[in-house]
């Protein structure tokens, strides 16, 4: 039986009407190097809290420093791990569970790349703090993509990989796992249908413009997918918030790509107030 922690906080996270994710990250800087845009980070967060996310994803200094004001508003995932600009297919361990804990998260992530040489430490790391996850009453996040050295770069968005790295979250007890999008609703239908647990997916570079990702968010959501977990979509606007509102419509109200852009271009001249 689940623990009555798990749960609670479970439900924090997942909108109680869609049953659907929306989540965005700001854990970008020590992974992949200093964003303009996400400078200074305080505003930033007050900009995407305004939009109505169900949750953000951040590392544990940003979270003591920066979401205090916004505690209890929006759902909060803490990273305690990360890869960075110069080991991009190795995440390391750097926040214990007790940390996240002490910090008040809903739930705790762990990044992962299968497909690559040290596949079985990392493994072996989200095995050991899915545990620690699950003893503690804290939902258990995974961001596994299959982009490492030993997947040829013309395979790594083959769906069969995919579904690997999706599958080996839920055999090691992870509740939802945030992985790529495979270009198309119905390989990824197929990945979605390969594991248990829940599949969102990260932004990553899947559009040149605003209007692909609607048509992306829209596609995953008919295949199945519990949501998204975006970074840079979001945060790179200049009007985060109405980014933000936008997505909301797609997942939770079941718009379609024609409504959001509407909404969107009605949303994005607004002034922001935070």
């Amino acid at each position: 039986m689940t623990l009555l922690g798990k749960e609670i906080r479970m439900n924090r996270l997942i909108n109680r009407e869609s049953g659907k994710l929306l989540a965005v990250a700001v854990d970008q800087a020590l992974a992949r190097g200093i964003f303009e845009e996400l400078m200074p980070i305080q505003r930033k967060i007050d900009e995407i809290v305004a939009g109505g996310p169900d949750a953000m994803t951040m590392h544990k200094g940003i979270a003591d420093m920066c979401f205090r004001s916004h505690a209890g508003k929006t759902g909060m995932i803490l990273k305690c791990s990360t890869f960075s600009p110069w080991q991009p297919n190795y995440d390391t361990w750097v926040t214990e569970v007790e940390e996240v804990v002490r910090l008040g998260a809903d739930a705790v992530s762990m990044g992962c790349i299968v497909g690559g040489g040290d596949q079985p430490e990392q493994l072996r790391n989200l095995g050991i703090i899915a545990g620690q996850a699950a003893k503690h009453g804290l939902p258990m996040i995974a961001h596994i993509y299959p982009r490492g050295n030993q997947i040829p770069d013309s395979e790594k968005n083959d769906w069969k990989h995919v579904a690997y790295a999706v599958r080996a979250g839920a055999e090691l007890g992870v509740d939802i796992v945030k992985t790529k999008y495979t270009g198309n609703p119905e390989t990824f239908h197929k990945v979605v249908a390969s594991t248990p647990g829940k599949v969102v997916v990260a932004g990553g570079d899947n559009g040149s413009n605003i209007e692909d990702y609607f048509q992306m968010v829209y596609d995953v959501m008919d295949a199945g997918g519990t949501g998204i977990t975006f970074g840079r979509i979001v945060w790179n606007n200049p009007n985060p918030t109405a980014v933000v509102r936008a997505f909301k419509h797609i997942i939770h109200n079941k718009g379609t790509v024609k409504e959001t852009v509407e909404l969107y271009e009605e949303l994005v001249n607004s002034p922001l107030n935070v």
